[in-house]
């Protein structure tokens, strides 16, 4: 059936839009009160790999905040979990995973994932999802990429300054690829399973892709990238690759058999726009704290994001980041009613408004 709302795959496609869509990195998570009441009744994990509650906590920013895409509630570490890690959710600490992978020996116990045995939880979820989301909108899957999958199996929780992954990639590289390409493998075949199991787009993150120094980026990070993309199945689902802090090689990048390129905050849309062309779609880049702020500061701040990227196709409205826990929900519901609003004039094709 077709779709009731599919403005988000047609900015993904830069065809033609009357307005630019939004959504939000994290969305579906704990500046939400709905969410926060599930979550008082299951741990992370348990929400995760429940189908029921993931789809429930993936629909509320739907029906909440009005947002033009969903994107399925999950985490990007249940992949390393699938490899035999043991993974484990610690209040206020973040993610652990215990014996991280540091030798040869833990690489070789690293197991082939069987998506459809090892992550049949997501893919359940995504169907759950996709069959009460009704066509409302469509449903975005979402891998970490290898590079930010290896940061955390290598150091086994997040880090400062990463100097164990680090050490891994300098004093042992062709220990890193060999760890590199089994990840890349499973986030392909992952990725590939979600868009069977019914997601209209899949993104994948790159987090700690800006960690790197540009000659590390393209050898560690962007190789692998372009090994997922190239190996993923689908038909026509766009991917979109977010690699946050990463402000060199964007034309490299652009390459990378993505159909958008998510930017960070740090960025100026328009001049991203202006280096890449017409390569590729844009999405982004309200700096996320800008929510903290007045309602008249983010009508401001999201002008100015719409008028950097300017005119035409190709573009959809989401933060820099992921929205912090402690965002406003009414802000968050008033950004999303702007940008509706204030995006149709650059999609007109004689305005002559001027901001």
């Amino acid at each position: 059936m077709k779709l009731k709302n599919d403005l988000f795959l047609r900015a993904c496609r830069k065809e033609k839009t009357e307005r630019t869509p939004i959504w939000m990195m994290r969305q579906a998570g704990r500046f939400l009160p709905e969410y926060r009441a599930v979550r008082e009744k299951a741990d992370f994990l348990t929400m995760c790999k429940t189908p029921e509650l993931a789809a429930k906590v993936t629909i509320q920013p739907v029906d909440i905040i009005g947002v033009d895409a969903a994107i399925i509630f999950s985490d990007i570490l249940v992949i390393p979990e699938a490899m035999g890690m043991t993974l484990e959710m610690r209040e206020k600490e973040g993610p652990i995973l215990h014996n991280p992978i540091r030798d040869y020996q833990s690489a070789n116990s690293l197991k082939k994932v069987k998506v459809n045995r090892d992550l049949k939880f997501v893919l359940d979820a995504i169907k759950l999802t996709k069959q009460e989301l009704n066509n409302r909108v469509p449903l975005i899957g979402f891998s970490g990429s290898p590079w930010t999958l290896l940061t955390y199996m290598v150091e086994g929780r997040g880090s400062k300054n990463y100097d164990v992954v680090k050490k891994l990639i300098y004093s042992n590289p062709k220990l890193a690829h060999k760890i590199l390409d089994k990840i890349a493998v499973a986030v392909s075949d992952y990725l590939s399973a979600q868009i069977d199991a019914g997601v209209d787009a899949v993104q994948i993150f790159d987090t700690w892709g800006g960690i790197l120094a540009p000659a590390e980026f393209l050898e560690f990070s962007l190789q692998y990238v372009e090994k997922v993309i190239a190996n993923i199945t689908k038909k026509n689902e766009p991917v979109i690759f977010f690699a946050k802090g990463v402000h060199y090689k964007l034309k490299k990048i652009s390459k990378c058999g993505a159909d958008v390129l998510g930017v960070d905050w740090t960025m100026d849309l328009g001049k991203v726009k202006d280096l890449i062309g017409d390569k590729v779609a844009l999405q982004g880049n309200l700096d996320p704290t800008v929510l903290l702020s007045s309602k008249k500061v983010i009508k401001q701040k999201a002008i100015e994001v719409l008028h950097s990227y300017g005119k035409g196709s190709g573009h959809i409205f989401n933060l820099g980041h992921g929205i912090l826990p402690n965002s406003n929900p009414e802000n968050a519901k008033y950004l999303v009613n702007i940008v509706k609003k204030e995006s149709k004039v650059f999609h007109q094709k004689n305005s002559k408004k001027h901001w």
